[in-house]
C-alpha cells in the first residue's frame, strides 16, 4: 500500500460512506495513483512552513500579457521579472490554463495539457522557478467537447454514468441555482435525447461524483497538477459537487466528504500543498469547508470585497466592522484567502444577513453609476436577484468628481486593509495595475464578466506603466510599496492574532495584529470618509503609537493618530514587558 496510515484508514472510511460496496475497489485505484505520484514535498519558497508574512498570491490569466511570437506564459514571467514582482509575490494563481471551449477557461476540454495558445508545461515550469504555482481544478463540470462527454454521447459503456441525466418532468425546484440559465440541457446521444445536468451553462456539463470512477479520474488530475509544481490547488465551484434530487444540491455531506478525502490524499503524498475551496456563499456556509481542521486548508473570504466597497462608497464601515468583530479565528493549520477582486465579479450573496436589503440596493446602484453591470441568479419562486457586481475594483472606487489622486489613494487604502487582515492575500492582476472597466470588451463578448477580464499587449502595458502620471503607474508603485513593507512584518503572518477594536467613528476601521512571539504589535486604522479624522490609542485601551510603517516621514503624536480622508495607516505600537495592548 502506497498511502500511509492513518491517511489510508481515513480515505477507506470516507469511501465506504460515499460508495459502500465499491469502496474497496476504489481505494485500490486511488492507492495506485498515489504510488505513481510518489511522495512529493511542496513548500513556500519563502518559508519551511505552510505560509508566512511573505506570502502574497497574484491571480492572473496565463495570457494576461501578450507579445507577438512569444508564449504568453513566457511573456508573463518576463513582465513579473521586469516589474520586480517575483520577489514581492510568493505565488502566481494561473486561472484555468488548459484547452477550453467557453467561460474564459472554466469549460475545460483537456485537463492534462496546457493550452497551446499559452505555452506548455515547460513554460509553466520556467515560471515556477521564480514563484510558487497555483492551479484551478475545475471539478464540478467539464466542457461538452471533453473526451469524457463525447464518449458519453456516443454510448460508451464506461462513460454512461460519468454525467447526470434527469427526466425533464422531475421536480428540481429545491436545487440552489447560481445562475438564471436552465439547470438541464437536452443532448442527442446514441440512446436518444437526454437531459443533462448543467449548473453553470449548456457548455459546462456536470460530472457525476456518485460514480466512483469520476472521483478517481479527478484525483488523477489533482495529483498531475501537484507533480507539475502546484503549491495551491483551487477547487472550483466545489459547493455544487454532489447532486441528490430532493435536496438543495449545495454543501451536501458527500461534498464535504470528498474534500476531506482529497485533503487526506494530498497530506499523504504531497505535504505542504494547500487545498483552497471556492464557495461564493454566505460566510457560515463558506467556513464550513474548514471542517474540523481536516478539510480545506484555505477558504476565500468572500464577504470582504463587497463589505469593503460598501464602507468606502457609503462612508460608513459599520457592517464591515460588525462582520470583522464576529469573525472567528481560523482553526490550526487553516487560514483565510483574502481578496477584493478576481476574474469573477464581486459576489453579493455573502452579504445576506450582513446588510439590509435597501443598503444592498444602494450598492448595486452605485456600481451601475460607475459603469458596472449586475449579474443575477434564479430564485426558487422563479424571480431573479443580484448575484454579483461586474466592475473592476479600481473603477468601483472612483466616481463623478473624484480626482486621480483621490481615486488612487482610496483604492490603495482598500488594498492596504485587505493586505493587513489575518490570512493570505490574493491580488488580481487588474488591481495591481489599476485597470478601469473594459466596457468595450463587454460589447464584444456580450458577457458582463468581460468588464474585469481585459488582456494587455506587452507594449501597451509597458507604455502605460512608464508614464509616471498614469493611474496605473501610481497604483503599481503604491502596491509595490505595500508589499515591500508587509513582507517584513512578523505581525502579518497568517497565523498572527487579529483583534478588532471598536471604531471611534462610523467611517473608521481599526484592528490589531500581534506576532506569534508577541515581539511586534501593529495597529491598522482606516478612515473611509472624505473628511479628516483622528484615532485615540488611549481611548482604545492600547499601547502608544511608535512608527508609521507606510509613511516614515509622518510623525506620530503620543496618542491621537491623524487620519487623512480615505487613508490607512499601519502603525507599530510600543511593546511593554508582558503586555501587548488589548
Amino acid at each position: 500500500m502506497s498511502i500511509p496510515d492513518p491517511n489510508a484508514d481515513r480515505i477507506q472510511s470516507r469511501l465506504e460512506r460515499l460508495y459502500e460496496d465499491a469502496a474497496a475497489a476504489t481505494f485500490d485505484k486511488i492507492d495506485s495513483l498515489a504510488e505513481r505520484c510518489g511522495r512529493l514535498r511542496h513548500r513556500s519558497p519563502a518559508s519551511p512552513s505552510l505560509w508566512s508574512e511573505q506570502d502574497a498570491v497574484l491571480i492572473t490569466y496565463g495570457d494576461q500579457v501578450r507579445a507577438e511570437g512569444e508564449a504568453p506564459l513566457a511573456t508573463l514571467k518576463a513582465f513579473l521579472t521586469e516589474q520586480e514582482l517575483t520577489d514581492r509575490l510568493s505565488t502566481v494563481h494561473l486561472l484555468p490554463c488548459f484547452p477550453y471551449s467557453s467561460d474564459d477557461g472554466f469549460s475545460v476540454i483537456d485537463y492534462t495539457h496546457i493550452d497551446p495558445k499559452l505555452g506548455d508545461w515547460a513554460d509553466m515550469a520556467s515560471l515556477g522557478e521564480r514563484v510558487g504555482l497555483m492551479f484551478d481544478l475545475v471539478l464540478n463540470h467539464c466542457s461538452q467537447q471533453h473526451e469524457w462527454f463525447q464518449r458519453f454521447l456516443a454510448g460508451d459503456e464506461r462513460y454512461r454514468e460519468f454525467f447526470i441525466t434527469v427526466g425533464p418532468e422531475t421536480d428540481l425546484s429545491q436545487v440552489t441555482r447560481p445562475r438564471s440559465t436552465p439547470l438541464l440541457t437536452p443532448f442527442e446521444t446514441a440512446e436518444g435525447t437526454r437531459s443533462v445536468w448543467t449548473t453553470f451553462s449548456a457548455d459546462q456539463v456536470d460530472l457525476n461524483f456518485a460514480n466512483p470512477d469520476v472521483l478517481v479520474a479527478v484525483l488523477e488530475v489533482l495529483l498531475l497538477y501537484i507533480q507539475h509544481g502546484a503549491r495551491i490547488v483551487r477547487l472550483d465551484a466545489i459547493a455544487y459537487l454532489w447532486k441528490q434530487i430532493g435536496t438543495s444540491c449545495i454543501h451536501l455531506p458527500q461534498t464535504h466528504e470528498v474534500v476531506k478525502l482529497m485533503r487526506d490524499l494530498v497530506d499523504a503524498v504531497a505535504p505542504g500543498v494547500i487545498l483552497l475551496t471556492e464557495t461564493n456563499v454566505p460566510h457560515r456556509e463558506n467556513v464550513s469547508y474548514f471542517g474540523n481542521g481536516d478539510e480545506a486548508r484555505m477558504v476565500y473570504q468572500f464577504p470582504l470585497a463587497p463589505l469593503l466597497l460598501d464602507a468606502f462608497l457609503s462612508e460608513d464601515a459599520t457592517p464591515l466592522n460588525n462582520w470583522l468583530a464576529k469573525l472567528e479565528p481560523p482553526l490550526p493549520g487553516t487560514t483565510y484567502f483574502n481578496f477584493t477582486a478576481s476574474h469573477d465579479g464581486i459576489g453579493v450573496r455573502p452579504l445576506e444577513s450582513l446588510v439590509a436589503p435597501e443598503r444592498l440596493e444602494r450598492l448595486v446602484a452605485a456600481v451601475r453609476d460607475r459603469g458596472g453591470r449586475v449579474s443575477t441568479k434564479r430564485n426558487p419562486d422563479g424571480s431573479d436577484s443580484p448575484y454579483e457586481l461586474n466592475i473592476t475594483y479600481f473603477s468601483a472606487l472612483g466616481g463623478p468628481g473624484v480626482t486621480t489622486e483621490q481615486h488612487v489613494r482610496r483604492f490603495l487604502s482598500s488594498q492596504a486593509i485587505m493586505l493587513a487582515l489575518q490570512g493570505m492575500p490574493g491580488i488580481y492582476f487588474h488591481s495591481l495595475v489599476g485597470t478601469p472597466n473594459f466596457s468595450a470588451g463587454v460589447q464584444q463578448t456580450g458577457r458582463a464578466r468581460t468588464i474585469n477580464r481585459r488582456k494587455y499587449e506587452q507594449s501597451e502595458l509597458q507604455a502605460l506603466l512608464q508614464d509616471e502620471q498614469s493611474a496605473s503607474r501610481q497604483v503599481l508603485d503604491g502596491y509595490r510599496h505595500l508589499l515591500d513593507v508587509r513582507r517584513q512584518q512578523p505581525a502579518f503572518h497568517p497565523d498572527a492574532v487579529q483583534t478588532v477594536l471598536s471604531p471611534q467613528h462610523p467611517a473608521q476601521i481599526a484592528f490589531l495584529r500581534t506576532s506569534l512571539d508577541k515581539s511586534q504589535q501593529l495597529l491598522i486604522v482606516a478612515n473611509c470618509s472624505d473628511e479628516t479624522a483622528t484615532f485615540s490609542c488611549s481611548a482604545a485601551g492600547i499601547n502608544a503609537p511608535q512608527q508609521d510603517l507606510l509613511d516614515a516621514q509622518t510623525g506620530i503624536p503620543d496618542d491621537n493618530i491623524p487620519l487623512a480622508p480615505d487613508s490607512v495607516r499601519w502603525v507599530t505600537l510600543r511593546i511593554t514587558l508582558g503586555h501587548t495592548g488589548v
